[in-house]
């Protein structure tokens, strides 16, 4: 889902303003900006994976404003990133659309919490939990992070823009419900999907592009 020119009021976008810049300053004091700097490796990894994540936000679907479906993206990510580097990539993406005419100034804020802040936040505590709880396999990481958490993200930044736009207003619960809610789970299964065959490759044939996994702990030591 993504805001439009005119669909919040003041009020509620302030509070976007203000969660946004928080989530981004987070983000930018915990970069690991002198490791970007001298590492060709990883600037080549993060300019690249924002091209592909700009391509993935390109190709959408709606019917009314606000209510436009795309594949996230953002679990895998942030998984290969870190939750830090990827809301600094999924931001320029957002600049970008927004320089093409897909996303709106006005809605910057709120796509910005609800596309890339909290789905990169949600992905870190999933990987966290997976990682501190349950065991140290290939698998578990893989299912867990990768398939499960982009799942779960995506639902959670869906529901997100929907209580926003219900809670302000812009549209009553029956139709959010008749025009996305209802889809949802249509939208969880593709996204795990393409999120889990991307690490999965990865993991297999890269496995030192992810910066959330150690191939030591969950495949030299099993």
């Amino acid at each position: 889902m993504n805001i439009t020119d005119g669909l919040l009021t003041g009020t509620w976008l302030w509070l976007l303003h203000a969660l946004f810049v928080a989530g981004f300053a987070a983000a930018c004091v915990t970069a690991p900006w002198s490791l970007l700097a001298n590492n060709r490796g990883l600037q080549h990894l993060f300019f690249g994976v924002t091209v592909v994540l700009m391509v993935m936000w390109v190709m959408r679907a709606g019917i009314s404003p606000g209510l436009s479906i795309h594949f996230l993206g953002v679990t895998a990510l942030t998984l290969i990133l870190g939750w830090d580097l990827a809301i600094l990539s999924a931001t320029l993406v957002l600049i970008a659309m927004t320089l093409v005419g897909n996303e709106s100034w006005q809605g910057f804020s709120a796509n910005g919490v609800c596309l890339v802040i909290i789905p990169a936040l949600l992905t870190h505590v999933i990987q966290q939990l997976v990682g501190r709880y349950l065991p140290k396999n290939f698998f578990v990481y893989l299912f867990g992070c990768g398939f499960l958490g982009a799942s779960v993200v995506v639902a959670i930044s869906g529901l997100s823009m929907s209580l926003l736009l219900w809670i302000d207003g812009v549209y009553p619960w029956a139709k959010i419900s008749h025009e996305y809610i209802s889809y949802l789970p249509l939208i969880m299964f593709p996204e795990a999907l393409m999120n889990g065959i991307l690490m999965t490759g990865i993991m297999v044939f890269y496995p030192d592009w992810i910066r959330t996994f150690d191939a030591r702990v969950y495949i030299d030591e099993q």
